[in-house]
């Protein structure tokens, strides 16, 4: 028999978004503020030689730092006052959530509730403010080794540049917390998803003018649009994807009457660890990349044999990405779902699953599951982000139609199409809620 909550999710439609306020202010919230993100990145940095500036990125755009351009919605291509982007942010987050799994004292705060939430959330903050520190003094470094690309090269632009880059970087993430709390979706998500799909129009427009100029055939132009197209629909597939392990509740007592058993479902996503193992993977492959086209064929030679093994294309850089991605991917799910954990919680509120004993074994068979889910979640990463890769290598196509840009952008598009059927769902059940208290006064 169907539920009443299966009922509204089944005929719920964005007709009624109209009638919902709270989602529509929720809505408009959000983009103004990716509009406020996308106004900072148009604005320079000070002493900064736009021409210069332009050359040496055309050189460097296949490392990282085209990888780092793309999320940041073409902020570092000129260098504007969002070039470090919310990455800083993301980064940090990482690093406090492996320190929390070794860690006793921030293992303890994870398991202090909200309070410990906040205060991890702090120390979060202030890696995040070291992170950007370093990072905006080795740019100013950089772009002062970089001939015509600094008008003064002194202490006083690289101060200025440190602390502009800082405080871009505290605003984006004060602004991805924003959009958590008072907007739609996911903020520091939703910053990259408009990062990417602000730069895909251009990135279109300068494909087909490849293919006008007979750079790249019109086969290959349209071979890309039908395996976007594939990849979209077996990246939302995958990402619904479920393994759902039955819970069984036993029955209790609560005074006088005898409730009835009830079961509910664990639900296991075939890839927990979301898109970080391609990020994580694509970064390590081209900071030699980066390095080589920074010190401009005068590096040592061992640096330059590695630079080209690892170029786009190469069986080594593939084979490299392939096994970073599959150990990013195992590495990632063993810290954010711990198996031990669940079913500790599941033996303190009398869940069990079906032939298996509450607390160790519970947590074995977890584990089990989980790892074997996590063998074809992490397949699916590699494919998904493989194919594009060995296609962008042979027609030099832009980043932004890599897996990892698509994977990214179908993501967050899941998620906030479904934090918005939350709300719409929501609202049903508030207008229900007043029909029934309406019918109930009248009929007194």
């Amino acid at each position: 028999m169907v539920s009443a909550a299966e009922q509204l999710a089944a005929n719920l439609n964005f007709g009624a978004l109209g009638k919902a306020e709270e989602l529509k202010k929720r809505i408009w919230f959000t983009l103004g503020a990716l509009i406020v993100f996308r106004l900072g990145t148009y604005i320079p940095l000070p002493g900064i030689n736009p021409d210069a500036l332009s050359g040496v990125f055309q050189n460097a755009q296949q490392g990282i730092i085209g990888l780092f351009n793309m999320f940041s919605g073409g902020a570092v291509e000129r260098m504007a006052i969002f070039a470090l982007n919310i990455m800083p942010y993301i980064s940090a987050s990482i690093i406090v959530q492996l320190l929390t799994t070794v860690s006793p004292t921030l293992e303890a705060l994870k398991k202090e509730g909200e309070a410990g939430r906040k205060k991890i959330n702090q120390y979060t903050r202030y890696l995040t403010v070291v992170l950007a520190v370093f990072q905006a003094y080795g740019i100013a470094v950089g772009l002062e080794s970089q001939p015509g690309v600094v008008s003064d090269p002194d202490w006083f632009f690289r101060i200025s540049t440190v602390i502009t880059l800082t405080g871009g970087t505290m605003f984006m993430m004060w602004l991805g917390e924003q959009i958590t709390s008072r907007g739609i979706g996911n903020g520091t998500s939703l910053i990259i998803f408009g990062g990417i799909v602000a730069e895909l129009p251009g990135a279109f427009v300068r494909t087909l003018e490849l293919g006008r100029q007979g750079a790249i055939s019109t086969v290959i132009i349209l071979g890309v649009l039908a395996m976007a197209v594939v990849i979209i629909a077996f990246i939302v597939f995958m990402e619904r994807a479920q393994r759902r392990l039955l819970i069984q509740y036993p029955k209790r007592q609560v005074g006088n009457k005898l409730y009835e058993g009830q079961s509910s479902h664990l639900p296991l996503k075939l890839n927990t660890a979301g898109v970080i193992p391609p990020i994580f993977a694509s970064s390590l492959l081209l900071i030699p990349t980066t390095i080589a086209s920074f010190m401009q064929g005068t590096g040592p030679e061992w640096l330059n044999r590695i630079t080209a093994l690892l170029a786009h294309g190469q069986p080594l850089y593939m084979t490299l990405y392939v096994a970073l991605i599959l150990f990013f991917c195992f590495f990632y799910t063993a810290i954010v779902f711990n198996p031990v954990e669940t079913a500790d919680n599941l033996k303190k509120h009398g869940g069990f699953i079906p032939g298996i004993r509450p607390g160790e074994r519970t947590a074995e068979y977890i584990d089990y599951v989980l790892t074997r889910i996590t063998v074809v979640g992490a397949a699916y990463i590699a494919a998904v982000c493989l194919f594009p890769e060995l296609l962008i290598s042979y027609a030099a196509l832009p980043f932004y139609f890599g897996g990892t840009s698509l994977l990214i952008v179908v993501s967050v598009t899941m998620d906030t199409v479904s934090q918005i059927q939350g709300h719409l769902l929501a609202h049903q059940y508030e207008g229900l809620v007043k029909k029934s208290k309406l019918r109930g006064g009248r009929r007194k």
